[in-house]
């Protein structure tokens, strides 16, 4: 299978031509697959749970896979789903021939494809400069091009503030939905992660996707450099190589308490380097939620 590198994708011009290209890598990836019966349903059965209807059981997935799962019906399967992209200042960061927005707009602009082709419902939440523009979600092929519009114009500006998205996608969504999230997290916001992971005890399905820069995981600065942030006025004057270990280490923390805060949350995480093929970044999400989430 040829994958969707980054390289390739900078070739295409804009939002649209990349998410199809994502998309058709996703499908024949899918097509492919040696494991029988996968597709790019979300939620065609959940794990049993505790009050759940006995006479819902799906014998043939409890002999195939060792575990119970109820069936959903068709009311119950056509999904809601909201896209929510940060695209503050230090997403417009990049070394790979894309930025993190870049990436984190091909993503949802992909996975807005493939929701919509199933019939389900995809929604935007866009979130810069403090301020927060959506979408509702709909499952219309003329909202398809609302979402991808709204990708196409969107910009990196201002500060992070997550928290903001949080509380009102708390607010506003009544009924069980998908909620996936494209950020770095670099949002300097008290509690800003925990409020988005609240949603899940909510009953809505959270999924993360954290984007990070090649650079930002190897630090490969040798020369005195002055980094400038993207969200303020603040610089810094600095010998890479004196303080590369410690930047590493303290990076590497952060990475690994994102993560550790989504698990403890059962939220879906998935860490996505911005050089890496966008449609295996999806096929492994895919892969992971077959049977769907409770």
């Amino acid at each position: 299978m040829a994958l969707v590198d980054a390289t390739m994708l900078a070739r295409l011009s804009g939002v649209r031509l990349r998410a199809r290209a994502v998309v058709e890598g996703v499908l024949s990836g899918l097509h492919k697959s040696p494991h029988q019966g996968q597709s790019v349903e979300f939620s065609e059965h959940k794990e049993y749970a505790p009050g759940d209807e006995l006479r819902h059981l799906d014998w043939k997935a409890y002999g195939k896979l060792d575990r119970f799962y109820v069936k959903r019906f068709e009311h119950e399967t056509n999904l809601k789903a909201v896209l929510v992209v940060d695209a503050s200042g230090s997403m417009a960061y990049g070394t790979a021939g894309l930025s993190k927005l870049d990436v984190a707009k091909v993503l949802a602009g992909a996975l807005s494809h493939l929701l919509i082709r199933q019939q389900d419902a995809a929604g935007l939440a866009l979130v810069a400069q403090g301020r927060l523009a959506e979408l509702p979600p709909r499952a219309t092929p003329s909202h398809l091009n609302h979402v991808l519009g709204a990708l196409e114009t969107a910009t990196a500006a201002g500060p992070t503030d997550l928290s903001h998205v949080a509380d009102a996608l708390a607010e506003r969504l009544a009924r069980r939905s998908l909620v996936c999230v494209f950020s770095d997290f670099f949002d300097e916001h008290e509690g800003a992660l925990q409020r988005l992971l609240s949603l899940r005890a909510r009953r809505h399905d959270v999924a993360v996707f954290h984007l990070v820069d090649p650079a930002e995981l190897e630090f490969p600065f040798d020369d005195p450099t002055r980094f400038l942030s993207m969200e303020d006025e603040r610089n810094v004057e600095v010998n890479p190589r004196e303080i590369r270990e410690s930047y590493l280490e303290e990076f590497h923390r952060f990475l690994d308490e994102t993560k550790a805060a989504c698990g403890a949350a059962d939220v879906d995480y998935e860490r996505v380097r911005t050089d890496e093929p966008l449609d295996a970044v999806l096929l492994r999400f895919l892969a992971r939620r077959g049977g769907g989430r409770a």
